[in-house]
């Protein structure tokens, strides 16, 4: 099989550029995915995260290798193995992160990166609820709508941090993203629009376009300096290889598009010996750079019902199940979190620096079912880490896991900003009317001191968990540090791009779907010659 184009991971970006590419009939493109069909019914249902998060039929289970910033525990990664990728199982929060993001990367040398350039692309992609202005789209593939279920519990919470001194923001993805207000999510009436729904679903039938799942890609193929194809493994074991006349473009994201240079020799040359693999082309920084979100988790049990309280019973469940069959109502089509701020832990922080995730429920992961007593979650996160980690191989073998060494809270400013979110936090959470709402602090416990910082660090440390946000392991720029220069082509290598997360040269402010959905637009416009 010979095609023009191979796009590896049918993820968010991976689906964008396969659409966009095959639009020419005269273009024959392979879009290749390891994991399978998005069949599985709780993909399609917004709150089926609790089914899918740790399923190891549709998510790769990573885990990172013991960290001493988090006590030395490992965690759990979830990455979609599954058509969509991870926008089938993530939390549907639609957030673009800020404008000065963007235009940081354009400063770095990244010239057509900066906000300006990428607005477009974000409002072409976007088919928002609330219309069309100068920040938002319409027609676009992506359904963006508001938040169809309400509870009282989030809404308090908003109420607290305007008490508390915090601006309401009806739109964190409008002029300005500071404030507090409601999550925009990625559902199309009442159902979930991942990147699959919104860019594969409809063009499905295109004659040009070959969609190859349960193909895991293990090396790109070189002639020299030029990649002519990928080799990719079949359900059943089979090695087939597929030839690419024009590019090949890896859209594996974070952790496999890394993963992939490594094992077809791009990468650090001596670390690819001692893992077995012969180097064919030296670029030390495949591979490094690894930045994500850490979310403190914070606790608080309620003197009154939350969802914990809802879901319990076999007959709630049942009148749940039968208002989404019959309306596409109700607490099935709950994104990860209602709520939101994103605020400032210091007055001279040009913009802000932490973010909330509120939810209605507790629950020690998605996966595990919400805890037996009446709760709801504040998450704190710090949205620009300094801390870089790494990938490294474990070996040739492509089906061995990487070892992900995410290197969190190494340095002060990131120990600071993280614990100041956790006084804001529970500062937030004794202002009306959320306190009154309060029955106990479960989670930290309240003998915990406010102003206890090293107490409070050691709690994150402890108790933190990963927001699923993996970016920067193939960074974008025109330094010797970069792995692809701004049109996305690896350095030193003919007919071989990156197209993912992992080409941030910084992480966003915010969460990586919406930006990865925009990397797809911009790539597929320099594969085509209209950027």
């Amino acid at each position: 099989m010979e095609v023009d184009y191979a796009v590896v991971g049918a993820g968010s970006s991976g689906c964008v550029i396969a659409n966009r590419l095959s639009a020419d009939p005269g273009t024959s493109v392979a879009l290749l995915e390891a994991g399978g069909p998005d069949t599985n019914p709780w993909i399609h249902i917004p709150v089926g995260y609790f089914k899918t998060m740790h399923n190891p039929s549709v998510d790769w289970c990573y885990r990172t290798e013991p960290d001493p910033g988090l006590n030395g525990r490992s965690i759990d990664w979830p990455r979609g193995k599954v058509l969509g990728g991870s926008s089938s199982l993530n939390g549907l929060l639609y957030v673009r992160g800020q404008k000065e993001d963007y235009d940081r990367w354009r400063q770095m040398g990244n010239v057509g990166w900066g906000w300006d350039d990428v607005l477009p692309l974000f409002r072409r992609s976007e088919d928002q609820e609330r219309g069309e202005d100068e920040f938002h789209g319409t027609g676009g593939p992506l359904s963006v709508s508001n938040m169809r279920i309400q509870r009282p519990i989030c809404d308090a919470w908003v109420a607290a941090a305007q008490t508390a001194g915090y601006a309401f923001n009806p739109d964190y993805n409008g002029a300005d993203q500071e404030g507090v207000g409601y999550f925009q999510l990625t559902t199309r009436n009442g159902r979930r629009c991942s990147a699959a729904v919104a860019y594969l679903k409809p063009i499905r039938g295109r004659q040009n376009l070959n969609i190859i799942t349960h193909a895991q890609v293990t090396k790109v193929e070189l002639d020299g300096k030029r990649a002519t194809g990928v080799v990719y493994r079949t359900r059943s074991g089979e090695t087939k290889t597929l030839k690419v006349r024009r590019e090949v473009i890896l859209s594996g994201g974070a952790i496999n598009s890394p993963q992939i240079l490594m094992l077809s020799g791009i990468g650090d040359p001596d670390h690819l010996k001692a893992n077995g693999v012969e180097p064919v082309h030296a670029l030390a920084s495949v591979g490094k750079g690894l930045q994500d979100h850490l979310q403190a988790r914070l606790v608080y049990k309620c003197n009154e019902p939350t969802l914990n309280d809802e879901v319990r019973s076999l007959f709630n469940q049942a009148k749940i199940a039968l208002k989404y069959a019959l309306f596409r109502a109700g607490p099935m089509t709950m994104a990860a979190s209602l709520a939101t701020g994103f605020l400032k832990t210091r007055p001279e922080v040009d913009t802000p620096d932490i973010q909330f995730h509120v939810q209605p429920w507790s629950a020690d992961s998605p996966g595990e079912g919400v805890h037996p007593f009446s709760a709801f979650t504040m998450s704190v996160c710090q949205l620009r880490p300094e801390s870089r980690g790494e990938l490294r191989l474990d070996g040739p073998d492509p089906s061995s896991y990487v070892k992900i060494v995410p290197n969190y809270l190494s340095t002060e400013a990131d120990c600071r900003t993280i614990v100041d979110g956790v006084k804001i936090a529970r500062g937030i959470a004794r202002h009306n009317p959320l306190a009154s709402k309060i029955s106990e602090e479960f989670r930290p416990k309240s003998d915990l001191e406010f102003d206890d910082y090293e107490g409070t660090l050691d709690w994150v440390r402890s108790n933190s968990v990963s927001i699923y946000h993996p970016t920067g392991t193939c960074a974008m720029g025109t330094s010797e540090n970069a792995v692809v220069d701004p049109e996305l082509k690896v350095h030193g290598i003919e007919g071989l791009r990156v197209a993912d997360c992992s080409i941030m040269p910084e992480i966003v402010s915010g969460n990586t779907n919406a930006p990865a959905i925009m990397i797809g637009e911009k790539a597929s416009d320099l594969l085509r010659g209209t950027s």
